[in-house]
C-alpha cells in the first residue's frame, strides 16, 4: 500500500487493523513459526491488487479529510494569548 507520510499522524489503529485483516488470508506462516516467528505473504492476484489499490485510495481520502478537519479544529481553537 502506498501512503503519504504527511498523513501518517492521522492514521488510527482501526485503519491498520482493517488493512491487516484484508491481507491476512495471504499470510503463510513457516512450518516452525512458533520458534522462528517468520512467515511470508503469498503473491497477490490481479483482483487482489485492484482491491488493494481501491483500499489505499479510499484510505488516503479518509486521512486527507481527517487532516482538513483537524486543521479546522486547530485554527478555530487558536486565539491570541492575553498579554498581562
Amino acid at each position: 500500500m502506498k501512503l503519504r507520510t504527511d498523513l501518517l499522524e492521522h492514521l488510527t489503529d482501526q485503519d491498520i487493523l482493517e488493512e491487516v485483516l484484508a491481507n491476512n488470508h495471504r499470510y503463510k506462516p513457516e512450518p516452525l513459526f512458533s520458534k522462528s516467528g517468520v512467515g511470508s505473504l503469498s503473491s497477490a492476484s490481479i483482483e487482489e491488487r485492484a482491491q488493494e489499490e481501491a483500499r489505499s485510495t479510499a484510505l488516503i481520502e479518509k486521512l486527507k479529510k481527517r487532516q482538513r478537519e483537524s486543521g479546522r479544529k486547530n485554527n478555530s481553537k487558536s486565539s491570541p494569548s492575553p498579554k498581562l
